[in-house]
């Protein structure tokens, strides 16, 4: 389905009209993640709901109502048919988590990395959580502060800043260890409209989805995109944004320490941030957050691959958690897969959710978490319970695996990992990096980069072996290189790094 007969679709079948108001003060997000603490890793579980599932989340097992299509009140500030400032994205761009809506991670036109050098540090208003962006001569970075930036990629020199709202304290919400909580997910841009598309928590609670333009930082889009009673002080967005269909697509889960009722969803608004948001919502009465750092992926029909962390069912009828869901353009649920053991999983907190779904060559789909187990799909039948083509025991993976080909570069907690694909659907492992390399990995050339314990380090990618490294300075576990020619740019806990390849 086309970008423009999807909305055609969410138009027909909504029949409402939604009015568009001006407005600063919006509605708050939560997700489910993991995030560096030195030498260690703390666990975040997700909560949501919970003012309206209070009373019932200790009793109730129905699952409710899969997809809808909710319209709801909205708050926007949106100039309809943004005009693109920005017509194209070049090879040393990177638009989206890990480049591409198949979250590759991969730029073959780097050269190869002998020595890395510090090119320049900044220091922002708050700690970098997502991925940074790079579209033209541009750095864009987000920040906990609420705010985003546009860098200059040599000098680091700020060529525009914008605020968009208050980010929230960590002692107004019932439980996490961000603080303050403000951007997160990796935003993402979209050359049709020259925009750049963040969600941000911001005072009240409420999460906001703001679309500002690339070359000026001026806000074109803003609305609320907390959707059917979700309570928002529950709700985190941690999984990167995505766009496809002409539509940007919202990934939410819980905060760490599982404190509240949450119940995961995907939410999608039109790139115009005009009619009503689509929302899928997993059918659990509690938890099933789809919180992985790199969102949905994206295969050449449009659907969207999500994982699915633990949900509250243990035993009986699946809830479809502990799962890779496949979902339509408009966020109807098209097909499932979870292990076998997904009820034991739940109860364990060992998911699928803690890894995103990665989409390879021949219409595989890979997938681990923290079970251990690897799995292998077939995407146009993901096989239900126990349908996958091959299982193995291959590691414990938080984050965003990178590809290249049928090639998976795994962000185990034993070490990054090296594991293919064949024709046939199964899985040959290869290299383990050193257990202290575990960040999730990124692909320039020949090398594979990944950002550990503060330390960014080049590994051959045929053997695993470490060419060079570099200390850049205290990072989120789950920061991420982002490369673009002969520089790599890192978020970290106090700002953004360049560092220059060599």
């Amino acid at each position: 389905m086309t970008g423009t007969s999807t909305l055609a679709v969410i138009a027909m079948s909504s029949g409402i009209a939604l009015i568009c108001l001006r407005s600063s003060l919006l509605r708050r997000k939560v997700n489910r993640s993991f995030w560096q603490r030195p030498g260690r890793y703390v666990k975040w579980t997700g909560m949501g709901l919970l003012l309206l599932l209070l009373s019932a989340c200790g009793s109730d097992t129905t699952p409710p109502p899969t997809p809808t299509i909710t319209p709801l009140v909205l708050t926007v500030i949106s100039q309809p048919n943004p005009t693109p400032t920005v017509a194209s994205t070049d090879s040393t761009d990177w638009t989206t988590y890990h480049r591409d809506n198949q979250r590759t991670g991969y730029l073959a036109s780097t050269p190869d990395a002998h020595g890395l050098t510090k090119l320049w540090g900044k220091p922002l208003d708050g700690a970098i959580y997502a991925e940074p962006l790079v579209v033209g001569n541009r750095v864009i970075v987000t920040t906990e502060g609420d705010s985003l930036y546009a860098l200059d990629p040599t000098t680091g020199s700020v060529q525009w800043h914008t605020n968009v709202g208050v980010p929230v304290p960590q002692s107004s919400l019932p439980c996490g260890n961000i603080d303050p909580l403000g951007i997160t997910g990796t935003p993402v841009y979209d050359p049709a409209t020259g925009l750049v598309f963040a969600v941000a928590e911001v005072s009240g609670p409420a999460h906001i989805l703001v679309g500002v333009d690339v070359t000026s930082g001026q806000v074109k889009v803003r609305r609320v995109v907390d959707t059917d009673g979700m309570d928002p002080r529950a709700h985190q967005q941690r999984g990167a944004l995505t766009l496809a269909n002409g539509m940007v697509y919202i990934p939410y889960g819980g905060l760490d320490g599982d404190c509240s009722d949450y119940i995961g969803r995907v939410v999608a608004s039109r790139t115009d941030g005009q009619g009503a948001l689509l929302v899928y919502r997993v059918p659990t009465p509690r938890e099933g957050g789809i919180w992985a750092p790199p969102g949905a992926s994206v295969d050449a029909e449009g659907n969207l691959y999500v994982a699915v962390g633990n949900g509250a069912i243990t035993s009986g009828q699946w809830d479809h958690s502990d799962s890779i869901l496949k979902l339509s353009p408009t966020l109807k649920l098209l097909d499932a897969f979870a292990p076998t053991s997904w009820a034991s999983e739940n109860a364990g907190d060992v998911d699928l959710g803690s890894q995103g779904a990665v989409l390879l060559p021949g219409n595989f789909v890979f997938s681990a978490g923290k079970s251990g187990k690897g799995y292998v799909l077939h995407a146009n039948a993901l096989g239900g319970i126990g349908g996958q083509v091959d299982a193995q025991d291959v590691c414990i993976s938080f984050g965003g695996a990178a590809t290249v080909g049928s090639t998976i570069f795994i962000p185990c907690t034993s070490g990054v990992h090296q594991v293919s694909v064949d024709a046939s659907g199964n899985m040959h492992q290869g290299w383990q990096a050193s257990g202290g390399i575990v960040g999730s990995p990124v692909v320039g050339g020949h090398t594979v980069y990944s950002l550990s314990n503060g330390m960014i380090y080049a590994l051959n990618i045929d053997s695993g072996q470490v060419v060079t490294s570099l200390d850049v300075g205290e990072a989120n576990r789950f920061a991420t290189p982002t490369i673009s020619g002969t520089s790599i740019f890192i978020g970290t806990l106090a700002g953004i790094v360049a560092v220059k390849i060599t």
